[in-house]
């Protein structure tokens, strides 16, 4: 069982990492309040969005995220 834990925080580390990797690699919310306020209406770059490699980094930091939670209950269950 030791190993198995050992692999297991391995792994939560290195998801760890990629989160932090991930989320600092994405675009800034450029719009806003600013963009709620003078109406501004849906580009073609904002419908496309999910095609894109921001969208792609958005969906990856979803599941690494999800995976984090994850291993966290894991880990937090007395072995």
């Amino acid at each position: 069982m030791d190993v198995l834990r050992a692999i297991v925080q391995i792994v939560y580390i290195g998801i760890c990492a990629a989160i932090v990797f991930i989320v600092l690699k994405q675009e800034g919310k450029s719009t806003g309040l600013s963009g709620a306020l003078t109406g501004a209406s849906d580009s073609y770059w904002s419908k496309n969005k999910g095609r894109s490699a921001e969208g792609m980094l958005e969906r990856v930091t979803k599941i690494l995220a999800t995976l984090f939670i994850v291993l966290s209950v894991i880990l937090n269950l007395n072995w």
